[in-house]
């Protein structure tokens, strides 16, 4: 039997991030509310910096179980991502476990957190990944796009490797949505089409992000 990561491992992950964001950086949290209090839910989340991830931790209502590529998982690091119910993933290869584990997270009603474009680059959900749909329509979760803008606007003074400390990131939540045509089909053809209906949503809600937070 596949373990499923720790929900309280997850609420230990957002406590650390709410303190770790809001001291570093100062986020700016839209939408919220629209995350559903309870059920399962994805985050699609746009990626184009590294602290795209851990800002979300600490600015969602919910604790999340982000999929992180397997080469972060190395020495103490991998042993806190795991302790705070993150999951592992092989980005190269079909990895059953990770896959069990992710859909186990939403059967017990809890939040997967996805960058769907697979890797970090523009950010902009113009290249998904065909796992978004899977998850979404095997499980029957509402996913909600994500847009966390202005964490790459510039390097930081000390560590260029992250923004500059006190440097205002937006984050946007937008409103759920389901994947499905509502057959529940899992054929190929019912995933590419819902993978075209979830990068429509995303793109749109990206562009409404945009003109909300003026970035």
């Amino acid at each position: 039997m596949t373990e499923v990561p720790s929900a309280r491992g997850a609420e230990v992950g957002r406590r650390i991030g709410v303190g770790l964001m809001y001291g570093l950086w100062r986020p700016r949290v839209l939408g919220a509310w629209r995350v559903p209090a309870t059920g399962p839910v994805i985050y699609a989340v746009n990626h184009s910096h590294n602290i795209d991830g851990p800002m979300v931790m600490g600015v969602a209502p919910r604790p999340t179980h982000f999929l992180i590529k397997k080469e972060a998982f190395i020495g103490p690091l991998g042993r806190f991502l795991t302790g705070i119910g993150q999951l592992k993933v092989d980005r190269h290869s079909t990895d059953r476990t990770a896959i069990a584990r992710a859909l186990g997270v939403l059967a017990d009603g809890g939040v997967l957190g996805i960058f769907p474009e697979g890797t970090r680059g523009v950010g902009d959900f113009a290249s998904l990944r065909a796992g978004l749909a899977y998850f979404a329509v095997r499980s029957g979760a509402a996913i909600v796009p994500v847009a966390v803008l202005g964490s790459t606007d510039r390097p930081g003074r000390l560590i260029k490797a992250l923004p500059p400390l006190r440097a205002r990131v937006d984050v946007v939540f937008g409103d759920p949505f389901e994947a499905g045509d509502g057959s529940g089909r899992r054929t190929r053809k019912a995933l590419d089409e819902a993978t075209e209906r979830i990068q429509k949503q995303l793109t749109a809600h990206l562009e409404n992000a945009r003109r909300l937070t003026g970035r």
